[in-house]
């Protein structure tokens, strides 16, 4: 290589090197900004997740405080009085509701389970079992067309609690002395792959209890 061509080389880095320079000191501030969001970001989610842990934790341990009070209806007041979000909004309303059942006061624990049915903030699966705990504890608080509705609605295929509650229509078929209109529902139930085996049981029981045949039932998994 001449000397002329190191030359050039050497003229050529330097000039390199005063751009690199040059980019650093205008855009050097972008490259901070990043590495500041970064870790800002990081420390916001980890502030975020144990604030998230204390409210739980708070949460929880004002319903334990609530359970543990002496009387039905004063657990009842203490958890409706409990102001949770979501799921847990749900949990306490309907615990709240089985302390008030406890205590005979039935028309306000389908007051508190109506509640949790018609909150569209809490989850769906919540709403049906609280919709489903109301239709049947509320017999005698609310009209059988209302809990029958609401019990079809339950019954909708693809449900989550579908096959209870058309045990729980069937019951009114029963009370009703619709002894035909009975026993269809409870074979339905019987040989439906959904019902667990103590509500299959139980349906079987009432067919042979209403004078129903069992004997041509085909039971899921041969039983």
């Amino acid at each position: 290589m001449s000397q002329n061509d190191s030359f050039i080389d050497e003229v050529t880095e330097e000039v390199r090197r005063d751009r690199l320079f040059q980019y650093l000191r205008r855009y050097g501030w972008i490259a901070v900004a990043v590495v500041l969001v970064l870790v800002g970001g990081t420390a916001f989610n980890e502030w975020r997740k144990a604030e998230a842990r204390a409210e739980a934790q708070a949460r929880g341990d004002a319903m334990l405080a609530a359970i543990r009070q002496d009387e039905p209806a004063t657990r009842a007041n203490a958890l409706i009085g409990l102001d949770p979000d979501g799921g847990a909004v749900a949990v306490s309303n309907m615990l709240a509701a089985t302390e008030l059942q406890e205590a005979g006061e039935i028309e306000d624990a389908v007051a508190a389970l109506d509640a949790v049915a018609t909150d569209e903030a809490v989850p769906a699966i919540y709403r049906d079992l609280a919709a489903l705990k109301g239709a049947m504890i509320g017999a005698g608080v609310r009209d059988v067309e209302t809990r029958r509705a609401t019990l079809a609605g339950l019954s909708r295929p693809g449900a989550p609690f579908r096959v209870i509650a058309q045990e729980q229509l069937a019951l009114i078929a029963v009370d009703e002395g619709d002894t035909d209109a009975a026993v269809e529902q409870f074979r339905a139930i019987a040989v439906d792959a959904e019902a667990t085996r103590g509500l299959r049981e139980r349906a079987l029981q009432m067919i042979v209890a209403l004078g129903g045949e069992i004997e041509d039932l085909a039971l899921p998994g041969g039983e």
